[in-house]
């Protein structure tokens, strides 16, 4: 079932999403400062491109403060409208009776898409220890 979400999901949003995050990943690896943005969002972007079967965890006792700074830079500069992106396509989704559980992982990704810092991306079934699950997909 993953495999046939999955591809209908590339077809539908996940390649036009993959694009926005790589192009926000590029914009942010042009100051040295901001790299660790550009490579989360490329990271996001391959998660974008193939979401089920993975989960997205955070730690039990929070990231701390650095990261939740770069979380307020990064919604600021790119989070905000990657979101409107996802719900843009959310919307389109929504439409057919197919597209309706597409639709629900657009929406389930945004909080993660706006504040992506402290959290890791992990196959569903490797959820490391002392991490709690955010999204399963």
């Amino acid at each position: 079932m993953n495999l046939l979400l999955n591809l209908i999901w590339l077809i539908f949003s996940g390649l036009w999403l993959a694009i926005a995050y790589v192009f926000f990943g590029i914009l942010a690896c042009i100051l040295i400062i901001t790299i660790p943005a550009g490579v989360a969002s490329f990271r996001m972007a391959k998660f974008a491109l193939w979401p089920f079967g993975r989960s997205v965890v955070e730690p039990e006792k929070g990231a701390g403060g650095l990261s939740t700074l770069t979380n307020v830079i990064w919604f600021i500069i790119a989070g905000l409208w990657l979101s409107i992106g996802h719900l843009t396509t959310a919307a389109a989704q929504a439409i057919t009776i197919i597209g309706i559980p597409l639709a629900i992982a657009n929406i389930r990704m945004i909080p993660v898409t706006c504040f992506p810092f402290g959290r890791r991306i992990v196959p569903s079934d490797r959820i490391p220890a002392g991490w709690r699950p955010m999204i399963r997909f």
